[in-house]
Parts: C-alpha cells; sequence; structure tokens
C-alpha cells in the first residue's frame, strides 16, 4: 500500500513514517490550532503574552512525561479562571493590575493542588468505581456540551469578517475532503495560510504591533512571579473543581478521537496530576491556568494523526516563540475572522465526538433516564452559557463561589446517573482498550469471548 493511501485508509500512530519535515509541519498546525484562545487569556486578564506561551509548551511537555507520553493533549490557557482573575486582579483602564495579578496567580497555584488531591483518591478507589459515575450517557453528552458552548466564540470571531472566514472554512473542507497525501492532513495549516493570504491582499491585517515588538526577550518577569493571600486562594480555588469536570469530558473526547482508554492507561489519575503540576507551575512563575485544548482535539479528528510526539513539537514550537516577541506578534497579526472560521470546524468536530461516543457504546436514548440526563446536561450546559449570569455563584463563608454552565451540566448528570434507576452500562477497565464502555449484559458474553482468544 502506498504512502497516500495509508493516509487515506486508516489513522497514523506514529508519524515518524511520515519522515522529520512532515512531522514539523504537522506540529505547526497543532501550534496554529492554539494560539488564538492561548493567547487570548493574557490578553483578557493582563498576563504576559510570553510567559504563556513559555508555560503552554513546558506544561504540555510536562504532562505528557507525567502520562508516560501516551495522550496526544495540549495544554493551553485556561478561559475557566476568568472569573477569579476578574475578581482578584481586575484590569485598571483596560491595563494589567501589576500589584493584584501575582496574588491571583498564587490562586490558581494552590488551585492546582486539588487536582493532586483528587487524583490521589481515583487511584485509591480505582478507576472501575470512579467511573461508574462517568458512563457514555455522562460523557458524550459532557462532549457534546464542551463543543457547543465553544462554538459561539467562534461564531463571534467570524463576524468581524465573514468573508475570511467563509474562505478558512472553504479551504478546510475542500483539502480534508478531496486532498492527497499531506493535503489531507494538513489542512488546518493550509486553511489559515490561504486565507491570511487573502487578508494581506485586500488589506485587511494590522503589521503595527509587530513594528513594536521586541526581535529577542526572556519571557518570565521576577515581578509577576506568584505571591500568596488567603482571600485571594479561597476565591480562585473551588474554580478546580470545574475544571476538573472538563477534563475528565476532554480526557474522555480524545479516547473517544483515537480508539485508546486513556482513562484507564496511563490512567487518569496521571492526566490529572499531569494538568494540574501543569497549571500550579504556570502560575507559579506568572502564566494562566493551564488546560487539555478542544482545538487540538479536533485537530485531532480532523488529520486523524494521533501521534503525541506531534503535539510536543508544536509545544516546543511554543516555547521557542516566547523568547522572540517579534515571531509572535506576526502570528498574533491573522484575523481573528480566520481563527473563527477555523474554530467552527474544530468546536462542532469535538460535539460529532459525543455523538459517535452516543453510537459506539450504543446508548439508548429510547429509555427516559438516558433522555433526561442528556436533555439536563445540555439544557443547563447551553441555558447557562447564554444567560445573563452565564453560571450559579453562590456564597460560602463569606466567599463567592462561581460554577459555569460546563460545571454544572457535570454535575448534575453525575448526580442523576447516581440516583436514577435503570443503570445499563459498566466501565470494564481491564478488557477495553478503546475508551467505550460496553453494556452490562453484554459484560459475561464479550469476557467468554476474551477467554477463547487467549486459549
Amino acid at each position: 500500500m502506498s504512502e497516500k493511501q495509508k493516509i487515506d485508509a486508516e489513522p497514523i500512530r506514529d508519524a515518524r513514517t511520515l519522515g522529520a519535515p512532515k512531522m514539523i509541519l504537522l506540529g505547526m498546525q497543532h501550534l496554529f490550532a492554539m494560539f488564538g484562545a492561548t493567547v487570548l487569556v493574557p490578553l483578557l486578564t493582563g498576563l504576559d503574552v510570553s510567559t504563556t506561551l513559555l508555560m503552554a509548551g513546558l506544561g504540555t511537555l510536562l504532562f505528557h512525561f507525567i502520562t508516560k507520553g501516551k495522550v496526544p493533549a495540549f495544554l493551553g490557557s485556561s478561559f475557566a479562571y476568568l472569573g477569579g482573575y476578574a475578581i482578584v486582579a481586575p484590569l485598571i483602564d483596560g491595563k494589567p493590575n501589576t500589584e493584584m495579578l501575582p496574588y491571583a496567580c498564587g490562586g490558581v497555584v494552590v488551585s492546582g493542588i486539588v487536582y493532586l488531591i483528587l487524583a490521589a483518591l481515583f487511584k485509591a478507589f480505582g478507576i472501575k468505581r470512579v467511573m461508574k459515575f462517568f458512563p457514555p450517557v455522562v460523557t458524550g453528552s459532557m462532549i457534546i456540551a464542551i463543543g457547543l458552548t465553544l462554538a459561539p466564540s467562534a461564531i463571534d470571531n467570524c463576524q468581524t469578517d465573514w468573508l475570511l472566514a467563509a474562505i478558512a472554512i472553504t479551504l478546510i473542507i475542500v483539502c480534508n475532503i478531496w486532498g492527497k497525501g499531506m493535503i489531507k492532513i494538513v489542512p488546518i495549516m493550509i486553511g489559515i495560510l490561504g486565507s491570511y493570504l487573502v487578508a494581506v491582499c485586500l488589506g485587511r491585517v494590522d503589521f503595527s504591533a509587530v513594528a513594536q515588538s521586541k526581535i529577542v526577550a526572556v519571557p518570565i518577569h521576577t515581578s509577576a512571579i506568584a505571591k500568596f493571600d488567603i482571600s485571594a486562594i479561597i476565591t480562585i480555588l473551588p474554580i478546580a473543581l470545574a475544571t476538573v469536570m472538563e477534563h475528565i469530558g476532554d480526557i474522555s473526547a480524545i479516547s473517544a478521537t483515537t480508539g485508546e482508554n486513556y482513562i484507564a492507561d496511563p490512567g487518569l489519575h496521571r492526566t490529572l496530576i499531569g494538568d494540574g503540576l501543569a497549571t500550579s507551575f504556570s502560575a507559579l512563575f506568572g502564566g494562566p491556568a493551564n488546560t487539555t485544548y478542544g482545538e487540538n482535539t479536533g485537530v485531532l479528528v480532523l488529520t486523524r494523526i494521533y501521534d503525541p510526539r506531534v503535539i510536543r513539537i508544536a509545544a516546543i514550537f511554543s516555547v521557542l516563540l516566547s523568547f522572540f516577541p517579534g515571531v509572535s506578534a506576526v502570528i498574533a497579526t491573522v484575523p481573528t475572522a480566520i481563527i473563527g472560521g477555523v474554530s467552527i470546524i474544530l468546536y462542532g468536530m469535538i460535539s460529532a465526538i459525543g455523538i459517535r461516543n452516543f453510537v459506539e457504546n450504543k446508548v439508548d436514548l429510547t429509555k427516559s433516564r438516558n433522555v433526561i440526563i442528556t436533555a439536563v446536561m445540555l439544557g443547563s450546559a447551553i441555558g447557562f452559557k447564554y444567560s445573563a449570569a452565564q453560571g450559579i455563584s453562590f456564597a460560602v463563608a463569606g466567599t463567592t463561589i462561581s460554577l459555569s454552565g460546563l460545571a454544572i451540566a457535570a454535575i448534575l448528570g453525575i448526580l442523576l446517573n447516581a440516583i436514577l434507576p435503570g443503570k445499563d452500562f459498566d466501565f470494564e477497565a481491564a478488557d477495553n482498550s478503546t475508551g467505550s464502555e460496553k453494556p452490562a449484559e453484554n459484560t459475561k458474553k464479550n469476557n467468554k469471548t476474551h477467554k477463547k482468544k487467549k486459549k
């Protein structure tokens, strides 16, 4: 079988077969996919962009080290913590609150420890006991909700210039459906570069920031290193409970995409440790909290290149970019409409993974319990996203705690699954290597078949 036929026929799990130049190009594609959202968080909070890129790269590499290099996940800036930053270190006339930002970062450092505590609990009680609370009807609904709640930001970006957004979308579709060889597996790169070239020709790219940026600079500033204050910690700490729920959804999405059960191997406890340590490490040096990125999961779906080495190449590029603000400034000139067009496809891909999770695990939506769980989760996640409050806030010991729509959906889904009768799925971590749960009524049959195969 030729290389082109292999690319078209099945996913690639070892990108080294493509050669180093193509792996580098694939890594750059992941870099472009995460760049817009990653640098947006420091722009909204006042944190340093170069520090953010450095910590995203180092955090991703740390995550891969802890997860034995098995999970193709990229860790970028988390949007979940924006509310915490806004309370502890609000912008002053649109400028960074340099006095309070280190204390907000200190709160994020401590919140990363929550991941470690939960990871220890998951390890102690066993993955099977934990995952019985996360059957396909819950994880699938969560994955769908993640994609749908991200989608509005893509539309907002597209509305700045629908022509450029449409060109980006068209190029991606054409390359992915009718492209051959490398054209088929780098559609994001082609979509961005092609539409960017059109934008330059139409005079819709602003290069003013490039001229003002430094060529080389150290991405860590001593004045931004985390400081600790009990009130800031109490304000930001509860956010970690919500992001842990999102983490489980993201890892489930990546597992469903690649057909590998990362919740069982390397284990949810390892992915949580990797995410938590990356978050604390980033915030310690003045960066934002890190989180597994849906944009890069969308790239996995579209390209079918599942090799974690490609993600690590993107992480190395992110580290290198942090020392060259000028290069980052050039990438930042990509119009937001182009990023929006790309994101429409990537975010939609995430929801499509959730639907596929339903189908592959034969979630029976003729059963009332499954319909109710799905309806409540999707309704609350999307409903709160579009509500004025965009979540629920309540006071505990004088401290305001805010839960996002996704966090509320996850909590309600877990509770309903635990309470409602008629459970029909059982998590088989030992026998299942695809990341899918099997119907309980088929478990004995599957185990017998497995034993026969061994004989």
